[in-house]
Formats: structure tokens, C-alpha cells, sequence
């Protein structure tokens, strides 16, 4: 079979290659692998695995970063945290007891809320093209002193506040809005503080949150039976999601629209088996059309020393980028609604933003890969060989244009240095295909690829890199 090189724009890979001869293989480490796809068997919707926390910000001597963020078509920002910056709005912002700043306060009177920073912030958000996602409760403390953790001395006052914040911004109450804001998540990590003596986020017990979002859920939910009321956006502790659940339907049974959890770690596929898990856990107590939401995820090796400023120097970086895309690629095929990358606001677990020199750092062009695969819109079979560290997601819009985002992650060095891949698309010939690469030098760049007479392609691809095929 002769092969044709088909010259794109800019090489992204060292390949040399002539019209009669194969392409060489470098070392022993450089292995084949096949990745194939079917444009005729559509599986499902390409799913907003391209959320995330937190959102834009306007132009702040040069240093906004709005107009990148529209590029992006983010669908939701989750609101968690939007406290810890000033750009947002600092300690006014977001927080139930940020909004609410005397419990002692008539809840039925506009006067005792304060919304003027956070009808900003989230006015910002939607000036970008997304939709709020919001979150009622305290960003996480790590101070010494606790203010908006600490447990609600009346839980039922509480709910009504949350009633009215939702009123303002989707009835127009208070001088309010009537914006299109489902998701209402309640609280944040109750069971990272269980058992701690140092309580970052729920500084009650594990019995006393229970009945806390009991009278809340029901409540809100109530009151606004039409809108999305979940939560607890847990850290990760399965026993206390299996108490959780189960306290949810030990008495009335609490509506639970979402169920949002939250994961971090350096292996993709530690993500795909938790999905499954807590898939299996809410069908169990049969909360079978509650959406699972990973609502924080990113790349970590370790909260402390070393490992986190090592997990820091990932994110920012290229290998960052192509464990978002891998991650993205698993969930996509996991039982999993929504994924929230963990954080588009200015910090160090920002891979997609540099809002001191307003640049795009890699994580954004993975963004930008999965928005192609959104507008698409149709999910597509898409085959990778088991164990080989190639991830991928396919999309078509059902008239013969499609999209496959392919990324090669590799995180403790045992995977070939180089694999050459070959791709092949049931349904249409790869004649003529756009090949964006991502790697140290390459941001989104088209590069060069082998087209066999058949229509199919081939190139190498390194470690910790990925390609967005367009067509």
C-alpha cells in the first residue's frame, strides 16, 4: 500500500517520511497502536465534562481574561470559593453568611441581604457565555477562626435565607434577577472535617449535617420544585456518603436532584472507578435519576511539601493539560453528568489561565478541544487499545463532520516514550483532515500525518501529549 504525507501548516512531530518508505521506528520504546472510531454508531450527547469552578474576570489594568473565556463556551461555573479572591469580590461574595451577614436579621426583609458584589460576579459569569452553578454555604476555612462553617443555629432560618438568595436571582425578588440558575448545590464538604479536630468546613458532627440538609432540601425544594437542589458536594469519604444516603431515606424521603462529589489525584482511571462506585451507591438507595456531578477534580500527588508544588507545576504545564483531556475522555464514558474542573479563578490549580500576563496556559487548548467536540454535539464509538495510555472522545454532527480529541498520559514512566498511532474512521475517509497538536512547543498547532491510499491516518505521538483531529 503506498502512503502519501500529507504537509500541514507546521510539523508538530519530528517525522521524516517519503512517499515510498514506512516511517521509521526511533528505539524499542516506540511502539503501534490502533485507534478506531465509527461515525455511523452514535452512543449518546457529548457531555459537559468542560465545567468548571469559579468564572471570568473583567479587565483589570490589561489583566482580565473575558474574551479568552468566551472563546472556551464554558456551559457552568460552579461559585465555590469566588470568596478567597478579590477580584470577585473577596469576603462579600457568593457566601450564604457573606449575603446574610446577621442571622439575627428579619430573613423576609430585602434589607437584611447584601447582593450588590455577587449580583456583579455572577452577571460577569453569564457576560461569558455560562451558566451559575451555584453553591449555598461557606467557602472552605483554614484559619484558625471559623465564621461562615460553623453550624447554623437554626437550620430551618437558614433554609428560608437560602430561599430568598434563590428568590433574588430567580424571581426578581429584592431588586433582584430572573436568570436561568438550576443547579442550587447545598453546602460543601462535610466530610472532609468528620472526625478532624481541626474543622475546615462543617464544624458540627456528621448527625448534626444530616438533619441540616435534610430540613434545607426539603425545604428548598418545596418552594422550588422546578429547580435542580442537591448536593452536599462531598470530599470523598465513601462511608460517609453511604450514612448520607442512607439518612436521606431512613424517614421522608429527601429529593435529591444532584448527588456532587468531588476527587483528586495523578491517575485518570481513579476517577473513572469512583464514578462507577457512587453510580452503583445512589441506584442502590434509589436515587436512580439523580445526576452525579464531579464538581472539583484536577491533577494532585499530595496536599503538603514536595507533592503539592509538584502537583502545582503540573497543572500549570502541558502534562496538566493532557490529564484534563484524559480525565475528560474517561467521564465521558462513565457514569458521570457533569464533570467542574477545580479552578478557573486566579490560584495555583488554574491550568487553563495566567491572569498576570493574560496568556492561556495549556489546559486552555483542552478546553478548547472539547468545545469542537460539544458543538458537535453526537458521541461517536471511539476504540483505544486497553493499557496503552491513549484516551479519546468522538463526536459527529450527523452530517459527516466530526471531531476526536486523543491524548497520551502517562504518569510514572512505564509507558512507551513514543507510540505511532494509526487512526481509522468507519464512514468516512481521513483525506484532507486538520491535525491540531498540544505539546512543549505546540499550542493547538496543526502538524503533519501519513494518509494511506484506504483514507486512513498515522503519526507518533510522545508521552503527556494530545491531537484534536477536525474534519
Amino acid at each position: 500500500m503506498t502512503e502519501h504525507v500529507i504537509p500541514i501548516m507546521a510539523s508538530c512531530f519530528l517525522l521524516a517520511v517519503s512517499a515510498q518508505e514506512p516511517a521509521p521506528v526511533r528505539d524499542e520504546r516506540c511502539k503501534s497502536a490502533l485507534v478506531t472510531a465509527d461515525l455511523e454508531e452514535i452512543t449518546g450527547s457529548v457531555k459537559p465534562m468542560n465545567a468548571v469552578n469559579n468564572g471570568p474576570v473583567k479587565s483589570n489594568r490589561g489583566t482580565g481574561n473575558l474574551e479568552l473565556w468566551k472563546e472556551l463556551k464554558i456551559p457552568f461555573a460552579r461559585n465555590h470559593d469566588a470568596s478567597f479572591h478579590a477580584v470577585y469580590g473577596g469576603e462579600h461574595v457568593v457566601d450564604v453568611h457573606a449575603i446574610f451577614r446577621d442571622f439575627s436579621k428579619d430573613p423576609y426583609d430585602p434589607a437584611s441581604y447584601d447582593f450588590t458584589l455577587t449580583d456583579e460576579y455572577l452577571a460577569t459569569i453569564q457576560e461569558g457565555g455560562t451558566k451559575v452553578f451555584y453553591r449555598l454555604g461557606s467557602t472552605i476555612e483554614h484559619a484558625k477562626k471559623k465564621y461562615g462553617t460553623r453550624v447554623p443555629p437554626d437550620f430551618k432560618k437558614w433554609a428560608v435565607i437560602c430561599e430568598h438568595i434563590i428568590r433574588h436571582y430567580t424571581e426578581g425578588w429584592a431588586d433582584g434577577y430572573r436568570w436561568d440558575i438550576k443547579y442550587w448545590e447545598i453546602w460543601n464538604e462535610p466530610d472532609l472535617s468528620s472526625g478532624k479536630a481541626d474543622k475546615k468546613t462543617w464544624q458540627g458532627t456528621d448527625e448534626q449535617f444530616f438533619a441540616f440538609y435534610r430540613i434545607v432540601a426539603l425545604h428548598l425544594k418545596k418552594r422550588f420544585p422546578k429547580l435542580k437542589i442537591g448536593g452536599p458536594s462531598l470530599a470523598g469519604d465513601i462511608s460517609f456518603m453511604k450514612r448520607f444516603l442512607a439518612e436521606m431515606t431512613s424517614k421522608e424521603r429527601v429529593p435529591l436532584d444532584f448527588f456532587s462529589w468531588h476527587c483528586y489525584t495523578a491517575l485518570p482511571e481513579q476517577i473513572g472507578k469512583k464514578a462507577l462506585e457512587i453510580r452503583s451507591m445512589l441506584d442502590h438507595f434509589g436515587y436512580r435519576d439523580t445526576e452525579s456531578i464531579l464538581n472539583e477534580w484536577n491533577y494532585n500527588r499530595g496536599w503538603t511539601g514536595k507533592d503539592y508544588l509538584d502537583s502545582t507545576r503540573t497543572i500549570f504545564g502541558l502534562k496538566g493539560a493532557v490529564f484534563t483531556a484524559s480525565v475528560m475522555s474517561i467521564c465521558q464514558q462513565a457514569p458521570v453528568d457533569m464533570l467542574m474542573y477545580y479552578d478557573a479563578s486566579p490560584c495555583a490549580y488554574n491550568g487553563l489561565f495566567d491572569f498576570y500576563l493574560n496568556i492561556p496556559r495549556k489546559s486552555h487548548y483542552t478546553f478548547l478541544a472539547w468545545s469542537k467536540l460539544a458543538e458537535l454535539q453526537h458521541e461517536i464509538v471511539v476504540n483505544t487499545p486497553a493499557g496503552s495510555g491513549l484516551y479519546a472522545t468522538a463526536a459527529t454532527d450527523k452530517k459527516r463532520k466530526f471531531g476526536l480529541l486523543l491524548s497520551y498520559y502517562c504518569e510514572a514512566g512505564d509507558l512507551p516514550e513514543e507510540q505511532m498511532v494509526t487512526i481509522k474512521v468507519n464512514g468516512t475517509s481521513l483525506w484532507g483532515v486538520r491535525l491540531y497538536c498540544l505539546d512543549e512547543t505546540k499550542d493547538f498547532t496543526e502538524g503533519s500525518y501519513q494518509t494511506t491510499m484506504d483514507g486512513h491516518i498515522r503519526f507518533p505521538m510522545k508521552t503527556n501529549t494530545l491531537v484534536f483531529l477536525e474534519k
